[in-house]
């Protein structure tokens, strides 16, 4: 374990409704912190969709649900074992399902296929969640729009929730829905808002944004992750472009990057509450 991470891994957790592009973000992020190798990062694929997976070239062979229903199964069949059985067994099957690609490792929680309430064979895969996060410097989620699924399904506690809504107003709303459920659906240090796929300053300033959400940033529309995003490539190879100089803004107003630099033209920055 690094020392970065012997101390307390950040744990980054992105949501906001569908199709603001929090999947690309949630990659570009991903791309900016193993960007130095030195930095062990964890990508977490909350999303029963599956996107971030594409979105960093990496093939999931198996989810965190695929282990969870294989033991209900078993349960189901009349196999039974032990609390030390099944925690040993889920831990074996966890770490099989762990994708590494250098000093990035990846897992997918899938979609759950069994009925019923198995309360301890979920409580248990949240918290070898949890364990294998300890050995990261930083942990991406890229959640799905409900924030209560993060606390329910990946983690409990989470260092810094980020939302994310593209321009319109139905995204802005559905942000601001969600920080008012989070304050009792999930544990957080600080939470803020970035805007996605923004034309220019001009169309920030105009936006209404609620005060009390706290506004990170904002992100420029840009060609190259489009054309990232339509050709299916992995965000891991991509070169410098106007949305990671944006993202890399963010970070730094979040605290997660340290930079000499003063915040370019791709960032408007709002000091509210938050960050």
């Amino acid at each position: 374990m690094s020392e970065t991470a012997a101390k307390k891994a950040k744990v980054i957790a992105l949501c906001g409704k569908g199709g603001v592009g929090k999947t690309s973000l949630s990659a570009g992020i991903v791309k900016i912190l193993s960007s130095d190798p030195k930095n062990k990062v964890l990508a977490i694929d909350a999303d029963p969709a599956v996107g971030l997976s594409m979105a960093l070239g990496i093939t999931v062979h198996k989810t965190v649900d695929d282990v969870r229903n294989d033991l209900i199964k078993r349960v189901k069949s009349g196999l039974e074992s032990d609390k030390e059985q099944m925690i040993a067994l889920l831990e074996y099957e966890m770490f099989s399902a762990l994708e590494e690609h250098r000093n990035v490792a990846f897992i997918a929680i899938g979609r759950p296929e069994a009925d019923g309430c198995y309360c301890q064979v979920n409580h248990i895969l949240k918290d070898l969640i949890a364990s294998v996060a300890n050995n990261f410097d930083y942990v991406v989620i890229d959640g799905e729009a409900g924030i209560e699924q993060v606390n329910r399904r990946v983690m409990k506690k989470v260092s810094h929730l980020v939302l994310v809504s593209d321009a319109s107003a139905k995204g802005l709303n559905v942000a601001a829905t969600i920080r008012r459920v989070a304050q009792t659906a999930i544990d957080y240090e600080k939470t803020g808002l970035i805007v996605n796929r923004v034309r220019d300053r001009g169309e920030f300033n105009a936006l209404k944004i609620l005060p009390d959400i706290g506004t990170i940033g904002w992100i420029p529309e840009d060609d190259t992750l489009r054309a990232f995003d339509i050709e299916g490539k992995s965000i891991l190879l991509m070169n410098e472009s106007p949305a990671l100089a944006g993202l890399k803004n963010c970070l730094s107003e979040m605290g997660i990057l340290v930079s000499s630099e003063k915040p370019d033209c791709t960032t408007q920055i709002k000091k509210t509450q938050g960050f």
